[in-house]
């Protein structure tokens, strides 16, 4: 089931997202998230931006959101989304769902083009933008640096509106 986030689903996405800061270079984040920050980060941009979840069984499987892409004004009908899911439920279509939802969302709401951030040998999420008719618009060598390693970034933009 897909839902609008509330508060209660902070603890869950928290231990999700603190997986992938902790074991992954999927994101740039080094220091795992308290959850009363992932509380602030959720009711900042959930009050502004579809922030969806998706449960199964009672457990947030995974979530996704929009959120602002730049700061100024031009940008307002350009968002960035972002996609988590628990490793426990990868490769069952719940990123997908998701992401769809989430399109239609933004589209619903007058957005203009979605971009997404991608480390570049995330090879399951680019294939997902891909599948979902992203097209990768960017590539930047060397601008994430985790686990002794310098990371590169991909960006994939869909464009909602002619």
């Amino acid at each position: 089931m897909i839902r609008n986030v509330t508060p209660q689903d902070t603890p869950a996405i928290t231990k999700i997202y603190n997986e992938y800061i902790a074991h992954t270079v999927i994101s740039f984040e080094t220091e795992p998230l308290s959850e009363a920050e992932m509380q602030q980060r959720i009711g900042r941009i959930s009050t502004a931006f579809p922030y969806l979840v998706y449960e199964v069984d009672g457990e947030v499987a995974g979530y996704c959101y929009a959120h602002e892409w730049k700061e100024r004004a031009a940008y307002r009908h350009t968002l960035e989304t972002t996609v988590y899911l628990s490793p426990r439920h990868t490769g069952k279509g719940i990123g997908r769902a998701l992401m769809q939802r989430l399109i239609a969302e933004c589209r619903g709401r007058g957005c203009h083009a979605l971009i997404a951030c991608i480390t570049a040998n995330n090879e399951a999420s680019k294939s997902l933008h891909a599948k979902l008719g992203f097209v990768q618009v960017s590539y930047f060598k060397g601008v994430g640096h985790k686990f002794g390693q310098w990371l590169d970034v991909v960006d994939y933009e869909l464009l909602l509106t002619p």
